[in-house]
């Protein structure tokens, strides 16, 4: 799913403008990305959690001459999905059939 189709999604969803919609989801993502620059943990219950991880500085290797760069340090974000969310992708492979259940045949033997 791209940011299109979400604003799609939520203009057909709540029956208003395609706008309107994307003010929300931009604002709902301005949001996100103001509060992980000032540190904070966001946390959208039943949803996950999100929060910025320090990455220490390194010295990597540009693969094209293979000649040493030093890499800084800096902040990654990083999603924590909840409970909820894991059971609910999880629940809908329920109707999928099982890796262990035993092969049908293909024809007569």
């Amino acid at each position: 799913m791209t940011k299109a189709d979400l604003i799609e999604e939520v203009s057909r969803t709540v029956s208003m403008t395609r706008r309107d919609s994307e003010v929300i989801v931009e604002t709902i993502f301005d949001s996100i990305i103001k509060s992980l620059r000032a540190g904070d943990k966001i946390e959208i219950r039943g949803f996950g959690s999100f929060r910025t991880r320090q990455r220490r500085a390194r010295m990597g290797r540009n693969p094209k001459t293979g000649e040493q760069v030093a890499v800084p340090a800096r902040k990654v974000p990083f999603f924590k999905p909840s409970k909820e969310l894991k059971d609910g992708i999880n629940s809908q492979n329920d109707s999928a059939p099982s890796a262990a259940a035993p092969p049908t045949p293909l024809g007569p033997q």
